[in-house]
């Protein structure tokens, strides 16, 4: 149906209302929701083309919608939205664009076009519409997420704290909000404040990884070795190639001399990243502490030989080679790696210094 076409049917279906006794702006409504209806197999067909990855085709289709209906609101959305992912910015924006100025209290199409906004770098305009989307549904999770780490991405952790609060306010146990109220708090120093957020996250998602291995971290800070062993092994249980968190147990009972333990540990880090230089260090130590030397050894030098810079790692393995090796000029040329790379050490100093005397 053309334009022309189309007021002529419009005009009827109005005066037939009126013959009939209905209003003329109820007979428009009436006659707009069915030429809605017309355009939605169009809309479908755009839609499963776009998914498809066939932007042609799919453009086409959201074209001939808009043809046929030129006040859909959807049909200029998912043009916007095609053209955006034919990495036509700017057509997409216009198209967004229109769809807001249709319907101005279109969610979906404010977030796509406050994303248009911040693919063209204009964040105050972005920050505009992500605004907008809110007033217009105050419950929906993606306009905070997105405002947030636009906040973020400028810098500002205030406002994006300030942002995954109010979503919070909404939707209390959002767990991405609860994670980066948790993340941002810890930064700016509040510890409390990130610490409930983290019960809570836990508690309802009692999976979390990334939630149990902050947990770890924080109680790690303040020397409670305890809380932080017990988040560690609840974050590996929930993801078990979550390296750091066996990297940090592995260093907790290291410490508390379970050396049992902290090989497991350091073992499954290489399980799962061979190159990870420092947990071949520390298992060195590991194997030292219980006099397996050969092992040791090979562990030192596989830490040195993936990391040459790894001045920690010359440094013990300099002494493994002075006191367990009885091996003094290896032991000196790894100290002399070590004092190149900036390390300080009163005892090496003395050492190295006094082979030149």
């Amino acid at each position: 149906m053309d334009r022309l076409a189309f007021c002529r049917w419009m005009q009827v279906i109005a005066l037939g209302g009126l013959l009939l006794g209905v209003s003329p702006d109820t007979s428009l409504r009436l006659a707009a929701a069915a030429q809605s209806e017309s355009i939605q197999p169009v809309l479908d067909q755009g839609a499963a083309l776009l998914r498809q990855g066939d932007f042609k085709s799919a453009e086409e289709a959201a074209r001939k919608a808009i043809q046929r209906n030129p006040s859909s609101a959807e049909a200029h959305h998912l043009l916007g939205a095609i053209l955006l992912k034919a990495r036509k910015t700017a057509e997409a924006s216009e198209s967004f664009q229109h769809a807001v100025k249709l319907k101005p209290d279109y969610v979906e199409a404010l977030n796509d076009l406050a994303e248009v906004y911040r693919l063209l770098r204009k964040d105050a305009d972005a920050e505009q519409a992500f605004l907008r989307a809110i007033a217009a549904d105050s419950k929906q999770a993606e306009s905070y997420l997105s405002l947030a780490k636009l906040y973020e991405q400028r810098r500002d952790g205030v406002a994006a704290l300030k942002t995954y609060q109010s979503l919070l306010a909404v939707q209390p146990t959002h767990p991405e909000a609860l994670f980066q109220v948790a993340v941002l708090s810890d930064g700016a120093g509040d510890s409390k404040t990130a610490k409930e957020a983290l019960v809570k996250l836990t508690k309802a998602y009692p999976k979390h990884a990334d939630g149990w291995y902050v947990i770890g971290r924080m109680a790690e800070k303040q020397n409670d070795l305890i809380e932080a062993g017990y988040a560690y092994k609840q974050a590996v249980a929930a993801k078990p190639d979550l390296v750091d968190a066996h990297y940090n147990l592995g260093f907790i009972y290291r410490s508390q001399g379970k050396t049992n333990e902290a090989e497991r540990a350091f073992l499954e880090v290489l399980r799962y990243r061979p190159e990870y230089a420092e947990a071949h260090m520390n298992l060195g130590v590991v194997y030292t502490s219980v006099n397996r030397l050969d092992e040791a050894e090979h562990e030192y030098e596989a830490a040195v030989a993936l990391k040459p810079e790894y001045a920690e790692a010359h440094y013990n393995l300099g002494v493994f080679y002075e006191l367990h090796r009885k091996d003094l000029p290896r032991a000196l040329a790894q100290y002399r790696k070590y004092r190149d790379l900036g390390g300080r050490d009163d005892r090496v100093e003395r050492i190295v210094g006094s082979t030149f005397r």
